[in-house]
């Protein structure tokens, strides 16, 4: 039962992520130690994206243009379109900075795992999900702060600060894993439980203290039920879109059924593992947890809705 409701043992993980903080946050003097651990994980977490994105394979799967093109298109195009109506249609019900959250929501990259788990279980095609995963969060690290702050306005202005924790926390780390491929990439591959279970250990670290600076500034005094609800909705309805949008965007583009099914996940999923990282970077602690919070409901539903619909876009095809 509880594998069919969390596909993803990692849903569970975050679920107790953010009990944990509602019920213990950080406080006082442990808040800077927990920052600094925080950023220490995050540190990590892009040191091993960067020797674990293979490189090469981007370099000749860009030759696909025509499903790598339509997913750039719609992971930073489409969708950050669709953050900007969930953001304006939300506006007039919740928090300012809640709403923002659906705007950042729509300018990450896709998932890297889930995505190509999705696609493979759905019978698309795995080698590009794989190309598409890499050159998607590649593109992500440079193009989703650059992305926010054109969109965002006031509330996305990057200062000169934000930008150099950007390039020391996510960019350069990113950039010196690419670099160690060639030694490192073998251990990360013949580990992958352990390269895996360091990665998530490190998402949840991001997420446990900036929701905590939420919490230890309010967030549930600050969010009644309805308004909760409304965040639970839109979330719905922007999931349903995104996945609804990039099925017909592959259909319109005449893709083969399992580039077809590599476009919807690739191109409809978001990935929390650059958006807490990235929230924890540009805004404050307090902001950051408030911001986080429609990523968090959309990344642990997308988890649940692709495992639900992957065995079913298996089934044989009639002709």
């Amino acid at each position: 039962m509880l594998a069919r409701i969390f596909p993803d043992r990692f849903v569970p993980v975050l679920l107790a992520t953010i009990l944990i903080a509602s019920l213990l946050p950080v406080r006082g003097e442990a808040v800077p130690v927990a920052q600094g651990v925080s950023t220490a994980a995050i540190v990590l977490l892009f040191f091993l994206n960067g020797v674990r994105l293979p490189r090469d394979e981007v370099l000749h799967g860009v030759r696909n243009w025509k499903l790598q093109g339509a997913g750039l298109a719609f992971c930073f195009g489409g969708m950050a379109l669709l953050g900007v109506v969930a953001q304006a249609a939300t506006a007039p019900f919740l928090p300012a900075t809640l709403a923002l959250g659906f705007l950042f929501l729509g300018i990450l990259p896709s998932t890297v795992q889930s995505a190509t788990a999705s696609s493979s279980m759905a019978g698309g095609n795995v080698a590009a999900s794989v190309v598409a995963a890499a050159l998607l969060n590649l593109t992500g690290v440079i193009a989703s702060p650059l992305l926010f702050a054109a969109l965002a306005g006031n509330a996305g202005a990057i200062s000169g600060a934000a930008a150099l924790r950007i390039a020391l926390i996510l960019l350069l780390p990113f950039v010196a894993g690419q670099a160690a491929q060639r030694w490192l990439r073998p251990w990360v591959l013949r580990h992958r439980e352990l390269a895996t279970f360091m990665d998530r250990t490190s998402i949840a670290i991001a997420v446990y203290v900036a929701f905590s600076a939420a919490v230890v500034g309010g967030i549930w005094t600050r969010l009644d039920g309805r308004e909760i609800g409304i965040t639970f909705a839109a979330v719905a309805a922007l999931l349903a879109l995104a996945f609804a949008a990039a099925w017909a965007l592959g259909g319109l583009l005449r893709l083969r059924r399992p580039d077809r099914v590599t476009l919807l996940f690739a191109g409809a999923q978001k990935s929390i593992a650059v958006g807490a990282p990235l929230a924890a970077t540009l805004f404050p602690p307090a902001i950051a947890g408030v911001v986080l919070v429609p990523i968090l409901v959309y990344h642990m539903a997308q988890l649940i809705l692709s495992a639900w619909i992957a065995p079913f876009l298996n089934r044989p095809q009639e002709v």
